[in-house]
This record gives C-alpha cells, structure tokens and sequence, in this order.
C-alpha cells in the first residue's frame, strides 16, 4: 500500500516537474502524421484530448486518482490508435475526369468526376477538383457515399474567366476515420487540359444578321460597290432567313421546290492581322486587356473575310515572334487562327517592330492587306510604327489600328477643371494632339488609320475592310 502511494506521489511529483515533456509527448506522433501523412486529428479527438487534459489537472490537486488518470489516457491512447488504422489508403479509390477539351469564355462548363472504391468498407468521401482561380466553380466540395467495391460519379461545372491553357492535374480527397477521430487528405491523378477560347456567340449573330440585311445593327454599315462587285455562285434551297428577292423562279418551277441564288464577291483579298503583345497592350478596358479586345475584333473581322472567300493570316508578336498562321482561305482557316491566339496575353516587355515586319516581308511575298493592332503612348513607339507601316506602303496595303485611352478623352472633357485637375487636362489634351498629329502623318505616307475605342474595334474594322474591298485598293 505504501508503494503504490509512493508511486502516485512520484508520478505527481514528474507532472508538475515535467509538464511540457509530456505534451511534447502527446503532440509529436499528429505532427508526425500530418507532415507526412496528411492524417489530422478530428474534432472529436479533440474533445477526448482536452477531457485527459482536465483530468491531467485534477491529479495536481489530488494525487490519488493518478492511476484512474493514467487508465483513462491509456484508453484514449488505444481507441485512437485503433481507428487511425481504421483510415483507408491511397490505393483504395480511383477517380477519372470527362469533360471536353474546350470551353467557350464565361460560358458554363460541365465536369464529371467518376470515383471507384476498391476497398470491400462503404466511405463518406469529400472531392474538390484542383482548378485555378480563373475557372470559377459553382460548387467547391462535393460529398459522395461509397459503398465497397462500386463507383459513384459527381457532376459539377465551372466558368472560365480567362481565355488560355489549363490543366487540371488530380482530385483532392478527404476521408474520415471509423470513428471520426482522424481525417486523412490525399490527392489522385486524373490529369485533364482544358484550352477556353474566346466565347463565338458574336460570330454566330453576325451570320444572322447577315442573312437578314440587318448588320445596320451592330454598326456595320453599307458600303457603295464601286462596279460589278458581286456574281452568281450556286443555287441553293430557300431558308427563313433569305432575301425574297434572290428567288430564282424558274429554278424553282423546274424543281418544284423555293431555290435562291448563292453570290460570290469576284475580288480575292489576302488579310495578314499583325498584333502586338508587347506592354502596350497591357492595358485595362471594360475588365478586359487591350489585347483581349483586339483579338475579339481579329477573330470577328477573319469570320467575315473568310465568309467573302479571302484568305486570312495571323502573326502574334512582342519581344519575338510568338505565333505565325499562313494566309488561308476556308472556314477552316477559323480553328487555327483560334489555336494559335487563344493563350497568347501581353507581356511586359518592348516590342520588335522589326522582327515582325521582318518575317512579313520573309514569308508573305504576296500583295495583302496587313493590319497592324497596337497602341502609341511615346515617341518612341511612334517612330517605330510610322517607319515600318511606310515602309510597307507598295509592296502591301498597311492599316494601322490604335487604341484609343478613355481616362485622356474623360480628362479633356471634364468641365472648368482647377487645380491638378487643370495640369491634367491640359496634358491629356496635348497627348491627343500629338496622337492626332501621328494619324496625320500616317496617313500623308499612304498608310491607312483607325483610331478607335477598344470595345468599339469591330464596326469601324469592318467597315474599313468592306470599303477596301468595294473600292478595290488591292
């Protein structure tokens, strides 16, 4: 009896002494396993923890129940060993992503996860799929019940914010224990790219509107032929949407069946688009870039040239050559221009007018109409841009595109500004009048010139090609 006195006495005796040891003790094998495992303790581990903690400080005030403390953290001790074990291993569940290879800007995307349980235990199994930050999800954590040896399948979807190249390398897992006192996290292969391309639903309202004489509305305008600009192509069968007038009557007695008439132009243009990716376009206009809005009008303005049976080419540049797309003619020619500009963003470095015109000049020989799409806000740039869009002039029909900054023209227009609201306008509007002057001078080298807002890019460049091409400068 004395012993055992005495050895409760001591064993008080080292938790007042050592009490830091001891929680040292308890707190190392979960650092152990959450580094390197990715096994952390639950909630109600937790509680069971912190009840042989009291319990721990009850023996400080009376030594006596130091055996009962010491049962009671044994005890503790073993049932969480015995549902750590409890905890299924990697090896046990297989998951495979189907989803389609692209999806369209802002548009939703649909994802189905389908997850296999190999073990012969029913799981409760928490997914989230490793997406960034650019693909928005409607639902982060999907909870899926598994029973042994089957497959359940999670079907979820996300919006892309940004155009580009994304993979999606594996699927997060998080499971519990047969107890709940351990949760364990690990990741599986399902590796996936998604390429997001620009969202085409303005393509497809253009083709409408065309068929119905009504481009008017989204500001393509007219343009007077210059001569016989259009000659008859096919016949074809009558739709809703054509022109009642182009009814050829007496192919359709002899069919007994409404036929139109197909025209063609009979001028076959070359276009080559020239954009620049350089820190010009880094610019922010309505949430998008500079270069954002200048490939949405390149994609709409190569869409209605190849409808006219042009042929249509492509070069990205900034600090080098990024992206070089031969002219083609052919709807086809829409998928590559697609591919290669869909991951292409600006970058903060100077731009090699040089380089570009260089491989212009290398490997387009032909007569074509280039369309340069950049910015101006120095004299540098100026210089560069006006030496080589002169330079082009004969051997090419140069159409420089600059983009216009709304925060100069809304300064310039601010009304009986004072102070350093006067220093500003009085700067903007000296900017606009040498960006004036540079119009000016491209124009007297027989370059053409568009100046214009960046989401109002895709009227004027229509219209400028189909005036071009009504008074047939190439």
């Amino acid at each position: 009896m004395n012993q055992t006195t005495q050895a409760i006495e001591g064993g008080g005796e080292i938790i007042r002494a050592l009490p830091w040891l001891i929680l040292l003790c308890a707190a190392l094998p979960p650092i152990i396993l959450a580094r390197w495992k990715q096994i952390y303790p639950h909630r109600p581990l937790l509680i069971a923890c912190g009840a042989t903690c009291l319990s721990a400080c009850v023996v400080l005030i009376k030594p006596d129940l130091f055996l009962f403390v010491i049962v009671l953290d044994l005890a503790v001790v073993l049932v969480a060993i015995f549902d750590l074990l409890s905890l299924p291993r990697r090896s046990s569940f297989s998951v495979k992503r189907e989803t389609m290879r692209v999806a369209s800007l802002n548009e939703p995307h649909q994802v189905q996860l389908v997850v296999d349980n190999h073990s012969t235990r029913s799981w409760v199994v928490c997914l989230r799929d490793d997406l960034s930050q650019e693909l928005e999800v409607t639902r982060e954590e999907s909870y899926l019940e598994l029973k042994g040896r089957q497959r359940a399948t999670v079907d979820y979807e996300f919006y892309p914010r940004r155009r580009g190249k994304f993979a999606i390398e594996c699927v997060h897992f998080r499971v519990r224990s047969l107890l709940g006192f351990w949760r364990r996290y690990f990741e599986r292969a399902a590796e996936s790219v998604i390429h997001v391309y620009p969202d085409m639903k303005q393509l497809s309202k253009y083709a409408v509107l065309a068929r119905t004489d009504r481009l008017s509305l989204i500001g393509v305008r007219r343009t007077r032929k210059i001569g016989q600009d259009n000659e008859f192509e096919r016949l074809r069968d009558y739709t809703l949407d054509d022109n009642y007038k182009h009814l050829d009557w007496r192919a359709t007695a002899r069919r007994n069946k409404l036929t139109v008439k197909d025209f063609q132009t009979n001028q076959s243009q070359r276009l080559i688009f020239m954009i620049d990716c350089g820190r010009m376009m880094t610019n922010q206009a309505v949430g998008n870039s500079l270069l954002d809005h200048s490939l949405n009008a390149m994609l709409m303005l190569s869409y209605v040239a190849l409808r006219q049976g042009d042929s249509v080419g492509l070069i990205c540049f900034s600090d080098r050559i990024h992206n070089f797309v031969p002219p083609r003619s052919g709807m086809r020619q829409m998928s590559q221009l697609l591919h290669a500009s869909f991951d292409r963003f600006p970058r903060l470095v100077e731009s090699r007018f040089d380089q570009a015109f260089l491989h212009l000049t290398t490997h387009c020989r032909k007569r074509s109409l280039v369309i340069l799409m950049s910015n101006i806000i120095d004299e540098v740039n100026s210089h560069q841009l006006e030496q080589y869009l002169g330079n082009a002039v004969g051997r090419h029909l140069p159409l420089g595109v600059l983009i216009r900054d709304y925060r100069l023209f809304e300064a310039v227009a601010e009304e009986r500004p004072v102070g350093k609201a006067l220093f500003r306008s009085a700067a903007a509007a000296e900017i606009l009048s040498w960006r004036q002057q540079v119009l000016t001078d491209l124009t007297h080298k027989g370059v053409l010139a568009l100046d214009v807002f960046p989401e109002e890019m895709t009227a004027p460049l229509i219209n400028q090609y189909l005036d071009i091409k009504a008074r047939h400068l190439l």
